[in-house]
């Protein structure tokens, strides 16, 4: 695992919480190596936005409901272009491994949600998948880089799992059916709902800031 790739996981797993100082010397001791690959690590990890420049240097980026809301603009008209591209584009291998997923996730509603989060997530990129356009799909990646960093899921709300796959269903008919600007109406007000419910989490816990 290359500084960088340790530098990221430690970031995404909590490791290195939001508002840790990232100082040069402390970092290199702690992995054991020089400066210089700290120094071209934290760049990238500022290309990446996990790390900020604050006045008295670099940090791990600070978690803020103003973040959740700049991801989710992007992520809403993503999600809705990847529908829209799937149901013209989805094969009968991406059919089956959506139904699949949904299936999972309908039978597993008294699971652990995080368990369901990351069928759900796997769901999405199914999704992404059916869109056959790489380009969107890394985007769409890169994007869920930044989600990461928030651990806890709206699945963990009552009711939620269940309006989730209703959601999902609907998303599955109008993709199947080739209706492609339905299917990219369904999916922004999916994503959309999910926003709402991850700001109003925060509202309610602002220290948890969750996913």
């Amino acid at each position: 695992m290359s500084v960088y790739e340790a530098l990221r996981t430690h970031i995404l797993d909590g490791d290195l919480p939001p508002g840790t100082p990232l100082v040069e010397a402390a970092l290199a001791k702690r992995l054991g190596v020089s400066r210089t690959p700290i120094r071209e690590a934290l760049r990238r990890l500022e290309q990446d936005t996990l790390v900020e420049r604050v006045h008295r240097g670099l940090q791990v980026r600070a978690r803020s409901p103003a973040e959740i809301l700049e991801i989710y603009e992007v992520r809403i008209v993503l999600e809705g272009t990847a529908a829209r591209a799937a149901s013209q584009r989805f094969t009968e291998i991406d059919r089956i491994r959506l139904r699949q997923l949904a299936a999972s996730l309908a039978q597993r509603q008294s699971a652990p949600s995080q368990e369901l989060a990351a069928l759900n997530l796997q769901f999405h990129k199914a999704i992404w998948q059916a869109s056959h356009n790489q380009t969107l799909i890394d985007v769409l990646e890169r994007l869920h880089v930044h989600l990461y960093r928030y651990p806890d899921t709206t699945y963990a709300l009552p009711g939620r799992a269940q309006s989730s796959l209703e959601e999902h269903e609907e998303l599955m008919d109008a993709i199947f059916s080739g209706a492609g600007d339905r299917a990219a109406t369904i999916a922004s007000q999916h994503m959309t709902i999910a926003r709402d419910l991850r700001l109003d989490m925060w509202a309610s816990d602002p220290a948890s800031l969750p996913l």
